[in-house]
């Protein structure tokens, strides 16, 4: 009797495991109502707020959801938050800071903005402090709203505001928090004005150095909020797909071999496969020329289709670590095919090799094994090489990915402060 109990119990939690497999995340009604809705307006045009409380003192914030597009030009909804001074704005109006944010998943639920209280400081997973199974919240949030500006955080489509998440097209996730900045713009309440700063940490970081190299994107005519005057672009460990792949018109050989690279880079570990798959789940959203099963089994298609549309980054990593430990290189094919248009496609919608429309600073830990830091390197070297004024800055002791926004905070807020009030900047570019 025992026997077949354990028995019954295990095919019950197995029943039980299959079906929650194939449900769709909960998410909050104003989510909920949001994927409903069409993607039809002005880039960057509110098409739903709602008011949240805030922590911080002579702050307040809404929900928002607007109107952004991704790599294709094709319209999406993302959805985020925005948070400004109380009162009445200076004259001259308030500047606004964009904030992109690191991983946090795949799936319609992993929206940093849908957490319970999520206009706070930045609230790490990893760090000691952390309450939360995923990172959220905003770095230097009090210290902005002191300055007197207007803060907006991009979601990323896909993370609330239905269709799917474009992960590791940085491209897209850029056109998000450009967009972003034209919703905050275009809310009376915030008092904002058309100077602002892209700031961003990993998938965030290499979406505001993305966001750098858009500047007809940036200067287009007819949005919710035009002519905008992006003074720089702060990256945390910046995510760059397209600095290590080749050069001018790819090869199928140069494909294969920078395809096997950077699965190779992103498979030392459960955690690190884990972005490579979120990675190419990603990217077959934004390409339809690309198709898991050129990468993955028939077992990886269907386990990663599961895992993605309903789990965030930890419990995606989690998730494969309990059922494939060691064993999850068994996901993918031995031979991957159309690597060709892959490699194109990380190419295209990674890092446009334009000069930055304003100055870049990025900041980096020397013991980052989550985007090794060669990777901004060559982005540095690229982009200086354009005309490009691009600084990098390795942050004292040994820091990893995780401690890098906290202590990197302390340089970047004056830097922000420099760029708003118009003092000169001398090139950081590396001197031969």
């Amino acid at each position: 009797m025992y026997k077949l109990g354990s028995v019954l119990a295990a095919g019950a939690l197995l029943s039980a495991s299959l079906s929650a497999a194939q449900a769709s995340p909960p998410v909050p009604p104003f989510y909920a109502s949001v994927m409903k809705m069409a993607p039809e307006g002005k880039l960057g045009q509110v098409i739903k707020q709602e008011k949240i409380a805030t922590s911080v003192a002579g702050a307040q914030a809404w929900r928002v959801a607007y109107i952004s597009s991704d790599i294709s030009g094709r319209k999406t909804i993302s959805t985020g938050m925005v948070v400004a001074p109380i009162g009445a704005a200076p004259k001259e109006g308030r500047p606004v800071m964009s904030w992109a944010h690191g991983t946090t998943g795949t799936a319609q639920s992993c929206g940093p903005s849908q957490v319970l209280n999520p206009a706070v400081p930045l609230n790490q997973y990893y760090l000691v402090g952390g309450n939360s199974w995923t990172d959220y919240g905003i770095p230097s949030m009090e210290e902005l709203i002191k300055e007197g500006y207007v803060i907006v955080a991009t979601d990323y489509q896909g993370l609330g505001g239905g269709g799917k998440h474009q992960y590791g097209v940085s491209a897209t996730n850029g056109i998000d928090a450009i967009n972003a900045v034209r919703a905050a713009g275009s809310m009376k309440e915030t008092g904002a004005n058309k100077k602002a700063i892209i700031y961003g940490w990993s998938q965030g970081g290499g979406a505001a150095i993305a966001a750098a190299g858009m500047p007809e994107y940036i200067k287009q005519k007819g949005t919710a909020w035009d002519d905008l005057d992006l003074l720089g672009f702060v990256a945390l460990a910046p995510l760059d797909l397209a600095a290590a792949a080749p050069k001018g018109k790819i090869t199928q050989v140069q494909a294969d071999q920078y395809f096997a690279g950077t699965l190779k880079e992103f498979s030392s570990s459960v955690f690190n496969f884990s972005h490579a798959i979120m990675g190419y789940w990603g990217n077959q959203a934004a390409f339809p020329n690309l198709k898991l099963s050129d990468i993955l089994t028939d077992e990886g298609v269907n386990t990663i289709n599961d895992i993605l549309n309903n789990k965030c980054m930890h419990a995606t990593a989690d998730t494969l670590n309990f059922n494939y430990s060691s064993t999850f290189m068994n996901l993918v094919k031995k031979n991957p095919s159309n690597t060709l248009a892959w490699s194109e496609a990380f190419v295209k919608g990674s890092i446009a090799p334009v000069k930055p429309l304003a100055p870049v600073q990025i900041y980096f830990g020397s013991a980052d094994i989550t985007v090794p830091p060669p990777m901004h390197k060559l982005y540095q070297d690229q982009m200086c090489k354009l005309g490009g004024n691009v600084g990098r800055m390795q942050l004292p002791g040994e820091q990893n990915h995780f401690t890098t926004p906290p202590v990197s905070k302390q340089y970047y807020l004056q830097w922000i402060k420099d760029r708003v009030a118009g003092k000169p900047l001398t090139n950081a570019c590396p001197q031969s």
